[in-house]
């Protein structure tokens, strides 16, 4: 427990810009209607299931359309 504390002030910012991140990917997938590759469902699940920074990223470069 006592390595998890000295680790705790890169992992606190760590946690949040992964959930913002996270958020973010799913309100623009909720959102809009046009993506360069796939569909809304494809999308849902891949950042869902790659929570942690792959699926979000994986949305913004390959599958966010250009508005």
């Amino acid at each position: 427990m006592k390595e998890l504390v000295e680790y705790l002030p890169f992992l606190i910012p760590l946690v949040i810009v992964q959930f913002a991140l996270f958020g973010y990917a799913l309100y623009h997938i909720l959102t809009h209607t046009t993506y360069k590759r796939g569909n809304r469902t494809l999308w849902l699940v891949l950042t869902i299931v790659f929570m942690n920074f792959v699926g979000p990223i994986l949305y913004f470069v390959l599958g966010k359309g250009d508005e």
